[in-house]
């Protein structure tokens, strides 16, 4: 059954979906109960379920979290819902130390069936300590999984597919998308959890990002075909793993990439994947790798200078022109 949704909308019914299924899914987190959460994710599955199964926690990030890995080890599969992904760095031994670890170190007695839901990325004037992106952070620990939803329709399916993993699954969720809309089929079979989407063909090109600047990329690109330059978007989807056999077969098709993120240029995302790529497809491009980030500073409260400071349309299309008309000379 498809029909239109925000995005917070399709986490909500995934969430509804997966509890009603299986009795052993619980949420816990900050006003996830009684209020329902800080983006409405969590709306009535209080009254539907009840404080046990959708429990208000005190501020503590670390002891909640680390509830959440004790109730996977003994059976449960909890949803951590933390406030926003700059919380999350309160909660990170018990990622880190134990989510991901646990089953390595168990010799996979001890599956984890965890699932932390993080709103994340620049919002409209958070600041410094309200607006930073950790993916990278995320990226670099083995043992976890990172996802990154852009669209209504992989909020829904990466939200059920984490419930029902048996591995520790962080799942970035960008605070500017929960009142996007979107189609959203509930009964259509999702592709599998990390494998990446081509959200528009093209020849001339192949753009790689995620989550919103994945949807930035889209617009830059149908700006760009107006000039006859025609872009492929590829939206990741997912960080850890990342698909680059999707991403490789494009750039060997339009033999450029263009890498968009929203976090800063160095030690970020995108020069994970500009690395692999450079290496796996070198004999395909017709010109360097080129980045658009934002910029490796924290993020200002001032309005103006907040939206300076991270990839804008123009900014996308600017890279992409270049890229285009270099790879020409």
């Amino acid at each position: 059954m498809s029909q239109e949704l925000l995005y917070w909308q399709a986490l909500n019914q995934a969430m509804d979906a997966e509890m009603e299924a299986d009795e052993s899914v619980f949420t816990l987190g900050e006003d996830v109960g009684l209020y329902g959460g800080s983006y409405r994710v969590t709306e009535g599955l209080y009254a539907k379920y009840g404080e046990w199964r959708v429990r208000d926690t005190p501020i503590s990030e670390n002891s909640f979290t680390g509830l959440g890995v004790g109730a996977a080890i003994a059976g449960s599969r909890p949803v951590v819902e933390i406030m926003t992904i700059n919380f999350a760095l309160l909660a990170l031994d018990s990622i880190v130390n134990a989510a991901a670890k646990i089953p390595f170190m168990s010799g996979g007695q001890f599956p984890m069936p965890l699932v932390v839901r993080v709103p994340t990325g620049v919002a409209r004037q958070l600041a410094a300590q309200h607006a930073q992106r950790f993916e990278s952070m995320f990226m670099n620990v083995p043992g976890l999984r990172v996802a990154v939803p852009a669209t209504p329709q992989d909020a829904y399916w990466q939200l059920r597919q984490a419930v029902a993993s048996d591995e520790p699954i962080v799942l970035l969720e960008h605070e500017l998308l929960y009142f996007s809309k979107g189609e959203v089929d509930t009964l259509a079979d999702p592709p599998p959890m990390h494998r990446a989407a081509v959200r528009r063909a093209g020849r001339d090109l192949t753009i790689v990002s995620y989550s919103r600047m994945a949807m930035l990329a889209l617009e830059a690109a149908n700006t760009l075909a107006k000039e006859g330059i025609e872009a492929e978007v590829i939206d990741l989807r997912s960080l850890s793993p990342i698909d680059f056999d999707t991403c490789a077969a494009s750039v060997d098709r339009t033999h450029r990439l263009l890498i968009v993120e929203e976090d800063g240029k160095f030690g970020g995302v995108g020069g994970e994947i500009a690395a692999s790529l450079g290496e796996r497809c070198f004999f395909s491009l017709d010109a360097p790798v080129r980045r658009v980030a934002g910029l490796d500073l924290p993020i200002a409260y001032n309005g103006a200078i907040e939206a300076a400071s991270i990839p804008r349309v123009p900014d996308i299309v600017e890279a992409a022109r270049a890229l285009h008309k270099s790879a020409q000379q």
